[in-house]
């Protein structure tokens, strides 16, 4: 018979520190967190949920300004931390507590190789698993704000509980398909994507309609996003509260010599000159003064390379064929995105034959499983 779970609210450093002896004996932890994201560039910590099936713990980082003990946890690699669609709890993670995660795996990454599709939701899991509908009505609560009602840390203990509930029959169930070693590499994958730096040079290239821009532009563009990254940085806000894309795309294209031929130009928000516009355009200036060693190359667009539509198809094609034969869904074998890198690398665009570690047909579990199967196709059968 299961003892019952005690549940306890952790908010001074005494309790921190023993309850995280307690877990550091387990085997596995459900952790989840909840932060709040609405006008910051980094997440807010609001609240730390752990369950190891004796235990289940509500860690109040806004009472506890060192967090120590549960960063600890989260590095040691004996203990198996399961989450769901972790990716913004790793952003936590690293900017709360500069903490990378170790022996850890997402459950939504688990599912996926279930056959349950690339985004499943926590509550359509848990339904999957049990008769238990959860409340998901405090997903978008003030996290931050003190003292937490009785109806949001119900819902925060929902987070782990069930999580911790369903994972014997959840790990039983990918042992027996055979990717769990799978699943797993995708989670550290995951974790290495996150704690991976920024290259502020190459930010411009997440501008969309930057491929309509010739070299000189570029540039342009590329230091006013370094710009307009830095700025975030220091004041902790979205990137677009700083300046749109729309309104640095065009300010790299017409060049303006000030700020009210700023304002006239289409496609320049009128917020972003009032509040930044000087700082822009002495951006734009220092860029009129140096002469950079070499500017960017010309961003050559994938879906204009000839043959792309053709070629496309016939990759996807040939990755239907492998997943059902594989049994797995054709997104998480390769995913458009994933498609996408492959071609880039084989057609050499915009430098991304120097990148094979970023094309993740060509690496871990996919590699042998399609990515060589795939490369020698399209060297047979691509014209």
């Amino acid at each position: 018979m299961q003892a019952t779970l005690e549940r306890i609210y952790v908010e001074n450093s005494q309790q921190l520190n023993l309850v995280c002896q307690r877990y550091s004996q387990a085997s596995m932890l459900a952790i989840d967190t909840e932060f709040v994201r609405t006008r910051t560039l980094y997440p807010k910590l609001g609240l730390i949920q752990i369950n190891d099936g004796n235990t289940l713990a509500l860690i109040d980082p806004v009472a506890l300004p060192d967090l120590s003990p549960f960063w600890q946890l989260l590095e040691n690699p004996s203990i198996q931390k399961v989450l769901h669609a972790c990716s913004e709890d790793l952003e936590v993670f690293l900017t709360a507590g500069n903490c990378r995660p170790v022996n850890l795996i997402d459950s939504q990454i688990i599912m996926a190789f279930l056959g349950h599709g690339l985004s499943l939701g926590y509550a359509a899991m848990i339904a999957h698993y049990t008769d238990i509908e959860l409340d998901k009505s405090e997903s978008r609560t003030d996290w931050m704000k003190r003292p937490l009602t009785e109806k949001q840390l119900n819902y925060a203990e929902a987070d782990v509980e069930h999580l911790f509930n369903i994972l014997p029959v959840l790990m039983a169930d990918i042992e027996k398909t055979g990717w769990l070693a799978a699943a797993q590499e995708e989670s550290d994958l995951m974790v290495e994507r996150k704690f991976s730096p920024i290259d502020e040079n190459l930010l411009y290239r997440n501008v969309k309609m930057a491929w309509r821009l010739n070299p000189v532009q570029l540039y342009r563009l590329q230091q006013l996003t370094i710009w307009r990254y830095k700025q975030a940085q220091q004041k902790d806000r979205p990137i677009g509260f700083i300046a749109k894309d729309h309104t640095l795309l065009a300010l790299a294209q017409i060049n303006p010599s000030n700020v009210r031929d700023m304002a006239n130009i289409e496609g320049v928000e009128s917020l972003d000159v009032r509040h930044k516009g000087n700082a822009m355009l002495a951006v734009l200036k220092r860029t009129e003064e140096e002469s950079p060693a070499e500017l960017p190359a010309q961003i050559l667009r994938l879906d204009e390379y000839p043959g792309y539509k053709q070629n496309f198809k016939k990759v996807k094609s040939f990755i239907n064929e492998i997943s059902e034969k594989e049994s797995l869904i054709t997104e998480n074998l390769a995913s458009k995105k994933q498609i996408n890198q492959f071609l880039s690398w084989h057609f050499k665009l915009n430098g991304a034959e120097h990148n094979l570690h970023l094309v993740d047909i060509m690496r871990g579990w996919r590699k042998p499983l399609l990515g060589d199967k795939l490369l020698a196709f399209v060297e047979n059968d691509f014209k």
